[in-house]
């Protein structure tokens, strides 16, 4: 009899509310995964419950929400009751609040949490969208939020032993926790409890330059190269947060937020931004200090565990893996051997994780491409005959292409499986030629709608690895930065950060996507080049696209000028 597991992130209640996504285990294997966001268009889906995300899971597998053996929820909501200590805290310090009504909170608090464990109170909410779906709702189980982060990391690592970090903006309790993989699982070492939180921290400067938090960090890490060195701003965020591997970054984030934000404009002596419009020298410089701190503070942690437990290689997880320069830092340690990131390391992933636990890492496949969502093949042509568009399908798309690349032509590319995660990897991508940074300019301009400062990444042939750049290794998630050699970086123009000349690949074998990976190979053929500039295939503040019905309205929408959807070819 087949074993069917469910996991997923709902993003209602106690259990977060952002980045709901699901994933479908079969005999303890994954084969399928998706994040709720592809199918509503709003990016992050926040507050939202992922039925779209479920449905697939189960049309995917052609079964029922009854046939599953159980479901599995990356949090588990009692643990809650360890962060009370610190709103608390908050409380007793206001001073309209006597000590009596303070215990008198905290004990209502304790009371009511408990209660909601007891009758299954978070879990009600989830159980009444399940009945949605069917009546049949399975048996549902709990796992701690970076425990299913811990194992999304190193259960597919294909390590067998290694240090794993964890780090976001907070569990139920915990902010960063390093913990020891082994043949039988994760163990947990050590604790940073919330709000001591890295994520916080690099969400307040976030707020302060204008970007939403929990959205906009990833931006703020590609302004940070154009920053220079300010000592002033060093010393000044120094003085309310410690680094090294005892971090302590609360004074900048115990109340939260906002009142970050607002500390930062007392230390400094400057408003925020009201929005990410043009950045002066200074908020170049604050970015590039808090890229800065952030990576001294991971790396130390990582550094002191590898020391101390003698193991070398390094698995990192949470939102805050998701910064692809602190991960540089992080893999050129002398202290590490081999560094995974899991490529869905935010809390889409935790759907991951949670499925994986009911194994064992030496049970786990490799990861070694992300795509686990959805295909359409079968529904583009009538999209195409109904919406009445004059299209072409062609024997071989893959040198249709690469000769509209090669003439410098800025292809949509829709193929095959979804991928999972914030990156598109050559299935939902668009594609441009990478030698001139006039083609960067026209897909920032044109097609992204977005600031023109903002990079681009390659896709690459693996064996072109060391070719193009130095002590690089493997790296089909686009999740790990690189210095590019110089000889070379005339050929990737377009694909280099201009502020350090540094570029984040995606490198590609014929196993992991043997259709990219020829279109790489033809691409290749035409101009001696085995790279191309990739970027999502979205517009600005738009999730990647999912459907054929979303890849053909981007297409008119940006200043593409071909898309080409499996074997079928549009044109403007």
């Amino acid at each position: 009899m087949t074993d069917y597991i469910l996991s997923f992130k709902p993003a209602i209640g106690d259990y977060g509310d952002h980045d709901p996504s699901s994933a479908l285990f079969k005999d303890g294997k994954l084969v399928f995964a998706v994040e709720e966001e592809r199918f509503t268009r709003q990016k992050h889906a926040k507050g939202q419950f992922p039925r779209n995300a479920i449905e697939a899971c189960l049309e995917f597998g052609e079964i029922d929400l009854g046939d599953l053996n159980k479901i599995i929820l990356p949090y588990q909501p009692e643990l809650q009751l360890n962060i009370w200590q610190h709103y608390f805290k908050q409380q007793a310090l206001k001073p309209d609040n006597t000590l009596e009504k303070v215990l008198g909170l905290e004990r209502f608090a304790k009371g009511i949490i408990s209660k909601k464990f007891i009758d299954g109170y978070s879990v009600g909410p989830v159980k009444n969208e399940l009945r949605k779906i069917s009546d049949s709702v399975p048996r549902i189980e709990h796992k701690p939020h970076h425990r299913c982060h811990a194992a999304s990391a190193f259960y597919p690592s294909d390590f067998d032993e290694a240090v794993v970090v964890t780090v976001d903006g907070r569990g139920e309790y915990d902010a960063t926790a390093v913990w020891k993989g082994t043949e039988v699982g994760v163990e947990r070492l050590e604790t940073f409890e919330f709000p001591n939180s890295l994520g916080y921290f690099y969400a307040v400067v976030t707020e302060f330059l204008g970007y939403h938090s929990f959205n906009g960090e990833g931006k703020v890490m590609g302004l940070a190269p154009y920053g220079g060195d300010n000592t002033r701003i060093r010393r000044t965020l120094e003085s309310c947060i410690s680094t090294g591997a005892d971090y302590d970054v609360t004074d900048l984030t115990g109340d939260g937020i906002e009142a970050g934000v607002q500390k930062l404009e007392d230390i400094f002596n400057r408003e925020r931004k009201d929005s990410p419009s043009e950045f002066t020298d200074w908020e170049k410089d604050l970015a590039r200090v808090t890229q800065e701190l952030t990576e001294e503070i991971v790396c130390s942690i990582v550094e002191w565990h590898v020391r101390q437990l003698g193991i070398s290689d390094v698995c990192l997880a949470g939102g805050v893996a998701l910064n692809c320069k602190m991960n540089k830092t992080v893999e050129q340690l002398e202290v590490v051997d081999d560094l995974f990131i899991q490529p869905a390391a935010h809390d889409a992933g935790l759907a991951l994780g949670a499925g994986m636990l009911e194994s064992t890492p030496s049970e786990t496949p490799s990861m070694t491409n992300a795509y686990w969502g959805p295909e359409y093949t079968g529904e583009i042509e009538p999209v195409l005959e109904e919406s009445k568009l004059e299209y072409e399908e062609v024997d071989n798309p893959i040198e249709v292409t690469a000769d509209a690349l090669a003439d410098g032509e800025l292809v949509g590319w829709y193929q095959g499986r979804l991928e999972l995660g914030p990156r598109a990897l050559g299935n939902r991508s668009i594609l441009a030629d990478p030698r001139t940074v006039e083609s960067r300019d026209r897909v920032n301009k044109y097609v992204k709608h977005r600031e023109e400062w903002r990079p681009f990444a390659p896709s690459m042939k693996e064996e072109a690895l060391d070719d193009y750049l130095v002590n690089a290794t493997s790296s089909p998630f686009m999740i790990k930065t690189y210095e590019v050699r110089e000889q070379k970086r005339d050929e990737i123009a377009a694909a280099l950060h201009p502020g350090d000349e540094t570029t984040r690949p995606q490198t590609v074998n014929h196993e992991q996507n043997p259709r990219y990976y020829d279109l790489l190979s033809e691409f290749e053929s035409r101009t001696g080049v085995p790279v191309l500039l990739n970027t999502s295939f979205n517009d600005h503040a738009e999730p990647i696209v999912t459907k054929p019905v979303e890849a053909i309205k981007d297409f008119y929408g940006m200043g593409l000028d071909k898309l080409v959807l499996e074997d079928y070819v549009l044109r403007k």
